[in-house]
């Protein structure tokens, strides 16, 4: 796949939900026009105190495919998503993204991401937990947490995904249009748990490409105790609706 644009390439929305992310975000968004010069990026925006928004509406101004979303207040992760998708969608672009803002998501990774899809896949997740893939500057908690989190959802969910907890992923049009998104509610861990699992109930196939996550050089984590909560509770949530067909 090259750079250049091919008259056959889907239409390509990347969402980055933003929260006190001003020192990332030009980094982040030249990165990712290095890697693929023709999408399209929203930056979902949570009236971050440090002026992300302001500063992405800068950006937006002279490069038009920047484009913003501005939320009242700090809403999550998961709602930023679904608003993003929705519209996206409503937008008719073709495959959606998932990345962070803050440098851990790699663009380099993105090519492997589109020759993916166009060898079938619906679902596309990038991977810690295959071979070729991994984790730069966790610590042991860190690394228990997440594998930990993935295995135990995996468990319970009864399915073979090796990483169910990855932020970095993309969606084709058709999987998104098939989840109920106004049902979903979950945050953090458990959305992303959560969206994988409503797109291997309802049939489509999900591929994981090996990546290296790298832990974030500015900024401070979203990551919680509440977050990890809630993804506990959860999981065994899902397995039970999904046992009563209400998924």
């Amino acid at each position: 796949m090259t750079r250049e644009r091919m008259a056959d390439r889907p239409k390509v929305l990347i969402v980055t939900p933003t929260y006190n992310e001003r020192d990332n975000l030009a980094p982040f968004l030249d990165g990712v026009f290095d890697v693929l010069n023709d999408v399209h990026v929203l930056v979902v925006d949570d009236n971050s105190p440090d002026g992300t928004g302001a500063l992405a509406d800068q950006i937006a101004k002279v490069d038009k495919r920047v484009k913003v979303m501005h939320r009242p207040r700090k809403m999550g992760l998961g709602s930023a998503y679904v608003q993003a998708f929705q519209r996206g969608v409503a937008d008719g672009y073709d495959l959606l993204f998932e990345m962070d803002t803050d440098l851990s998501h790699d663009p380099r990774y993105l090519p492997d991401f589109l020759a993916a899809f166009e060898a079938g896949a619906d679902l596309v997740i990038g991977s810690r937990n295959i071979p070729g893939g991994g984790v730069e500057g966790w610590g042991p908690g860190r690394h228990l947490l997440s594998k930990g989190g993935s295995l135990y959802s995996r468990a319970i969910l009864g399915v073979t995904v090796r990483d169910l907890t990855s932020g970095y992923k993309a969606f084709h049009r058709r999987v998104l249009e098939s989840i109920e998104l106004d049902e979903v509610r979950s945050e953090g861990y458990s959305f992303q748990v959560e969206l994988t699992y409503r797109a291997l109930r309802r049939g489509f196939r999900v591929s994981e490409v090996p990546i290296i996550f790298v832990d974030r050089r500015a900024g401070q984590s979203k990551m919680s105790r509440k977050i990890f909560a809630e993804a506990v509770m959860m999981v065994p949530k899902l397995r039970l609706d999904a046992e009563r067909g209400k998924l």
